[in-house]
Parts: C-alpha cells; structure tokens; sequence
C-alpha cells in the first residue's frame, strides 16, 4: 500500500516557449508555468480529440508547456489546450519564457502565426503539442541546418541540438530511448535521464492519491516540456518521441514508447 501521496518542485530550468502572432488575441500572463502544483485536486480529464491536423514530416514541436527557439531570434510557448470533444485549441504565448505581460492566442489547425517578423502556420493541435510549419523556405532551412557537433555543452550553445527538426539530431535523440513497446522508468524525487544531444527529462511530482504526475523537460536553458497532471494512459513527447503514461508508483512514473 502506498503512503500518503508526495510532490516535489522541479529543479533547475525555467519554462520558455516559441512566438507566435494568430487569429483571436487576448492578453496576461499566467502562473509560472514550471511551478508543480500544490494541491492533491484529481486532474480534469481532457474531453479530446488528442490531435486535430495533420503534421508535416518537417514540422516544428512545441511541447505542452514549454517553449521552442525559432530562427530570427523569436519563440513561443504552448501555454494551455483546450477540446469540447469535438474540436481542440491552444494558447500561444510570445517569447521562448513565461514573462509579465506577454500577449497570448488562440489557434487551430490552419491558423498563420508571425514570429519576429518570421511566418508560421498551425498544422496540428494535440493535447501534448502543437506542430507548426514555417512559410518561409529559409526559415525552413534553417531549422533543419546541422549542428556544428552532436555532442551538447550546456546552455545557448546547444540551440542547434534542441531547437531543430534535423533528422540526424532527431535520430540520435531517438537511439537515447527504449525502442517502441519498451519501457523506461523515470525517478521521482530528483531523479534526472539524460540524453545524448542534450534535453534531460525529469518527474516534478507523484500524486498516487489523484493518480497524477508531473513530467519536464530541458534543453539549453529552455524547459521545453511541462507536462501537468498527466495520467495512466494520456500521451506525451520528448525529442520527437511519442510515449504512454503506463504506470505511477511514487517512486517513478514508466512510460512506454509508442512511436518509432
């Protein structure tokens, strides 16, 4: 039997997400987004679909509520989803982290953001990402440009390693996980799983009470996934590899990839 349910902070990195300028605007702020939560409150179940749109072979990730360096200096955050059962949004919000007074949108599938002067269209909305495509053949480019190295330093010099859609990068990030319909185990309680090309995954909090979790991610001084409340069964995604909550004890949370 499980003792009473723990929750821990997530050490180190703040939360920084992409850029972007699209269709229904509003305004604020929000709480910062890599504060775990502090109530034992059973998450609300999201009412899906887990994906409305297509995503290109080529496309950006954002992760659920992290943030994403793009080309010209520019950044966006996936701030927060919502689905009626029928439909999905996301909230967008400007800049690569949480600050005061960012502006914030509400896009879909087809919805053309402007980043930093750099044009971008929504191709997909799921629950655990948004998956932009850059209008701009040298925004493109740039993007799927290899890096200098594939060993990570640590910090801004690893842009080129965590804010990329290069296959080759994407490819090594891959090899650092169990293949698919194998399980990896991520410690609770300070526990960090590092991989190769630089983004470190780690558990915020176990709620075994609520049957909640918390999971993040980050890469060169970005919090590039915040994963709230997740659940037995809900999906989530590291360096372009999808997984499956599959278990929660309060010593880790397993996960079980579901994607090449």
């Amino acid at each position: 039997m499980f003792s009473p349910a723990r929750r821990y902070g997530i050490a180190g990195a703040a939360l920084a997400f992409w850029a972007l300028t699209a269709c229904g605007s509003s305004t604020g702020g929000g709480d910062d987004p890599t504060t775990a939560p502090t109530t034992t409150q059973a998450a609300a179940k999201d009412k899906g679909p887990q994906c409305v749109g297509e995503a290109p072979a080529d496309g950006v990730h954002v992760l659920r509520g992290g943030g994403f360096r793009l080309p010209g200096g520019g950044g966006v955050q996936y701030a927060a989803a919502s689905a009626d059962g029928t439909s999905r949004t996301a909230t967008l919000r400007d800049g690569a982290g949480y600050g005061s007074g960012q502006q914030q949108w509400t896009v879909k599938p087809g919805s053309r953001v402007t980043v930093s002067g750099h044009a971008y269209t929504v191709r997909q909305v799921c629950s655990y990402r948004v998956v932009l495509e850059p209008r701009d053949a040298k925004d493109k480019a740039a993007l799927a440009a290899a890096p200098e190295s594939m060993e990570f330093a640590g910090g801004a010099a690893d842009n080129a390693l965590c804010f990329t859609t290069n296959r080759a990068v994407l490819a090594a990030a891959s090899k650092g996980f169990p293949a698919k319909g194998q399980p990896l185990s991520l410690l609770d309680n300070g526990g960090v799983k590092q991989l190769p090309t630089g983004p470190s995954l780690t558990v915020s909090y176990v709620d075994t009470a609520a049957g909640s979790a918390g999971l993040g991610a980050n890469c060169a001084g970005v919090a590039v996934a915040v994963y709230k409340d997740v659940r037995v069964g809900d999906t989530v995604e590291f360096a372009g590899v999808l997984f499956k909550v599959s278990g929660l004890t309060e010593q880790a949370v397993r996960l079980t990839r579901t994607s090449e």
